[in-house]
């Protein structure tokens, strides 16, 4: 379980298929500071997918990854050079600071705006499908590349978020564009409230 509080960026040093391991690995940089008491098994939030160390050595970092998540969210578009958002899995005790993030993405939207502002910059994201937004509501939590965000404003399928300079400048946000795909997380107990709601 995480928190959507991302702990630093780190670099995507390669990403290959594999024939005897999973259906793709991906070697990201972490750093001492990242990889420190990070050991084989561990989970770690890339981009917000739940993804467990396969290798470790040196501040490196091996990720192996199934067809479903890169089906299911960017990670498939990730390549050499590129950088992704890192957090370490929550810890008993530790500050819930966001909101809690599974890690498990919904699937992805793509940024429609990028609307800057003296004191924020504001996003529109158009979901890629509808159940998707079944489960989102203004002033709502969000997980957005693995952070925790609030939701703005909710049209159809259509969100906006507002995102502060600390976290352009923390996040990988800080340097998307339009048309970039971005992985959804949606907030769990709007998921419970949704798979509960007679269909109409």
């Amino acid at each position: 379980m995480f928190t959507g509080i991302v702990e630093g960026m780190a670099k995507v040093k390669s990403v290959s298929r594999s024939k005897n391991r999973a259906d793709t690995v991906m070697r990201v940089q972490l750093g001492s500071r990242l990889a420190r008491g990070l050991k084989v098994g561990d989970s770690v939030s890339i981009n917000g997918a739940c993804l467990t160390v396969a290798k470790l050595s040196k501040g490196d970092a091996e990720f192996e990854m199934v067809a479903e998540t890169i089906r299911r969210t960017n990670l498939g578009l990730v390549r050499p050079g590129d950088e992704v958002n890192i957090e370490r899995s929550m810890r008993v005790g530790d500050r819930l600071e966001g909101h809690f993030v599974l890690g498990h993405v919904d699937g992805t939207g793509t940024i429609e705006d990028i609307v800057k502002m003296p004191s924020e910059t504001k996003l529109w994201i158009k979901l890629d499908n509808e159940e998707l937004a079944r489960s989102v509501v203004p002033k709502g939590s969000i997980a957005v590349d693995g952070i925790s965000l609030t939701l703005v404003d909710v049209e159809g399928e259509r969100i906006s978020i507002s995102l502060i300079p600390h976290t352009l400048g923390m996040t990988t946000l800080g340097a998307k564009s339009r048309g970039n795909k971005v992985n959804i997380e949606t907030d769990i107990l709007g998921k419970y409230v949704n798979s509960n709601l007679p269909k109409i």
